[in-house]
């Protein structure tokens, strides 16, 4: 079964987007995950075609309705449907490399993109939405954001990338930020390959590659040794 992912959106023609290119784009052609959009308006009954309101209890903007979305939520994803329902928020929990993973060998997800102020709490709680948010900072809506969970996922999808032991050597994957790269010319600007990665010792490349690691996180993401590298305890 391919992963297969149901987009609920105001603006469905920003999708694909940058998943129709590249690896995620040919992908997508092959089959390997598919992908549908539903346009929330499409679910509103009144002649405006109405998605939100004014907030409970004053208050700038507007927010999203409970019943139109559910309707849109309960079309994309019937009875019996098993993959998790997200919701794009910066309130919510923050996207993982772990999480990531799990979305990645399940059957899909289906992904409710806010827009204005916010979602009626009563949809999340009655349709178990799982927010989810890809930093600390605001979108104008959750289009963007769910173009990044998707990237994120669809390339550690099987056979997506040309070769898997890349996806395993990144960033976050082993706790860590990734180590620094270096390819010919061998002299640049007076700067040397380390010698270390041109000795083909695999050992000490290894022990290089760990050890630079480590060096980068404790310089710019120190929260990350301390949660995910027992070494470091």
């Amino acid at each position: 079964m391919s992963f297969r992912a149901s987009v609920l959106t105001l603006y469905p023609e920003m999708f694909p987007g940058a998943l129709g290119l590249s690896l995620a784009g040919r992908a997508l052609e092959r089959g390997d995950w598919s992908l549908e959009t539903h346009q929330i308006r499409d679910f509103a009954t009144d002649r405006h075609r109405s998605v939100d309101d004014t907030p409970a209890g004053g208050g700038a903007g507007m927010v999203m309705r409970a019943d139109v979305l559910a309707r849109a939520i309960d079309h994309a994803a019937p009875a019996g449907d098993t993959r998790p329902k997200l919701l794009m928020s910066p309130r919510g929990r923050p996207l993982t490399q772990a999480r990531v993973r799990q979305f990645a060998e399940g059957p899909g997800a289906v992904i409710v993109c806010g827009r204005f102020e916010g979602v009626d709490q009563r949809v999340i709680e009655t349709r178990d939405l799982e927010e989810i948010s890809i930093g600390d900072y605001i979108l104008s809506g959750g289009e963007p954001a769910a173009l990044v969970l998707l990237d994120a996922v669809v390339r550690l999808l099987p056979g997506v990338m040309g070769n898997a032991v890349s996806g395993e050597e990144e960033s976050f994957e082993s706790g860590l930020l990734e180590h620094p790269h270096y390819t010919r010319p061998q002299e640049f600007e007076g700067r040397s390959i380390p010698e270390v990665l041109t000795s083909g010792n695999h050992a000490k490349i290894a022990e290089w590659r760990r050890e630079k690691a480590r060096e980068l996180t404790a310089q710019r993401r120190p929260d990350l040794l301390h949660r995910g590298d027992p070494s470091s305890r």
